[in-house]
């Protein structure tokens, strides 16, 4: 078979994901503290003998989408005014405790409980550094920039930052909640909180939107390539191999 074909299903079915990928992105544009997904590719065929095998020689070493990564450039930070917005400036997650277990997040709307529990809007506990819930007693409340919870003065608790190692795995789960990857470690991050903010999405609505027309029109182009080789094979099948005696 033509190895032209290979090359245009393998790039319809690589810009097909991207697709996915671009329309996720530009969905949650308006997202809290969302991360951007960016896609990556890898050869059609992977492992120590890919180079030699003929299989990879046919293809001729097309790519395919290999998955996607979390962009965790800043979004833009906007003022509220609300004492319990919290937006982080640089590096770093706050911890929530989950049905799930602890996950992290740049979303940093935060509520009063009842009890004082420091926590999200669906009532997850906001975590320290010992990933320990913190509560607030009524009053003024003033967050630092290192996270320290003061109440008419007094210290309540502090809100950690955590950061992970260049490279550790981040999962999605959902708009912007983030599990660590099996025995990937948490450590204090850099980054500072500033209080009364709130960051958006790193994903703008018209980069995304120019994203999702750009891998709409490439997948378009692949599939009609795709359309091409395959009318001319069935040609081939139907016109030149009934000549061959």
């Amino acid at each position: 078979m033509d190895s032209g074909y290979y090359a245009a299903f393998s790039g319809l079915l690589a810009r097909s994901q991207a697709l996915d990928i671009a329309a996720g992105n530009l969905a949650n544009a308006g997202t809290a503290g969302y991360r951007a997904e960016r896609d990556y590719f890898r050869s059609a065929i992977v492992g120590p003998e890919a180079l030699a095998s003929q299989l990879n020689t046919t293809v001729n070493d097309f790519g395919v989408l290999g998955g996607s990564r979390l962009d965790l450039g800043e979004g833009a930070l906007t003022p509220t005014g609300n004492p319990l917005d919290l937006a982080i400036e640089g590096d770093g997650f706050f911890a929530v405790q989950t049905k799930q277990g602890v996950r992290y997040t740049r979303d940093g709307q935060f509520e009063r409980a009842q009890d004082g529990t420091l926590t999200t809007q669906a009532g997850e506990p906001v975590l320290d550094a010992r990933k320990q819930p913190i509560r607030v007693p009524a009053g003024e409340m003033v967050i630092g920039s290192d996270g320290a919870v003061s109440v008419n003065g007094a210290l309540a608790g502090k809100i950690a930052l955590f950061g992970f190692a260049a490279g550790a795995a981040l999962s999605a789960e959902g708009a912007n909640r983030y599990a660590a990857a099996a025995g990937a470690q948490p450590a204090a991050a850099s980054g500072t909180i500033r209080q009364g903010a709130i960051e958006s999405s790193n994903q703008d609505v018209i980069g995304g939107s120019l994203q999702l027309v750009l891998m709409q029109r490439q997948a378009e182009m692949m599939q009609k390539a795709v359309s091409i080789f395959s009318n001319d094979f069935d040609r081939t099948a139907s016109e030149d191999l009934p000549r061959v005696q």
